[in-house]
């Protein structure tokens, strides 16, 4: 993938479900004006072209930058999208196309269908529990959490039955503290 001059690329936060315009933060203030009309960046999923990292020692850059930034508490308060997003300026930020991540709170039910991944974000409106999501907005999720749940029943049932061989013939070596 071609990142341009980019060392990286994430997607953009969709702007296409209005009912949250009021928490689109980076659509004013501080974000509106550092960004100059580029697009702030969710940090769910990136691409990361090492050589050109390593070139523009953007991780020396990204250190710098945070080592100023945490003096101050309500700075970053997500760090792992705000410091690159921060730093857009020096250390460029290629947009993936839209469809590489799909997220419920931002982006419109239309636009899922079109998706290659779903990030099972935060809503700030119904602050519904991401598993409650998940069964909610990816279908096979259920089917996906019931094998999960049957694998685990089925090597707790092999680990008790080991510990119950070992209790009866006494050779019980499991580690307790002093």
């Amino acid at each position: 993938m071609d990142l341009g001059n980019a060392p990286y690329a994430y997607t953009p936060f969709c702007d296409d479900r209005p009912e949250m315009d009021g928490f689109r933060f980076w659509k004013s203030g501080y974000w509106k004006s550092h960004l100059g009309g580029r697009k702030y960046h969710i940090s769910a999923l990136y691409v990361v072209d090492l050589i050109r990292f390593r070139q523009l020692a953007a991780g020396d850059r990204l250190r710098s930058q945070y080592q100023g930034l945490s003096q101050d508490p309500n700075s970053l308060a997500n760090l792992d999208q705000d410091l690159p997003n921060n730093m857009i300026h020096q250390v460029a930020i290629k947009s993936l196309p839209q469809e590489w991540l799909w997220c419920e709170t931002w982006c419109s039910n239309e636009s899922k269908t079109k998706a290659k991944t779903i990030d099972l974000c935060n809503n700030p409106l119904t602050k519904e529990p991401k598993l409650k999501a998940a069964v909610r907005i990816v279908a096979e999720w259920k089917d996906y959490d019931d094998e999960i749940r049957r694998l685990q029943e089925r090597l707790l049932g092999r680990n008790e039955s080991r510990e119950e061989i070992r209790e009866e013939k006494g050779n019980d070596h499991r580690h307790t503290d002093l």
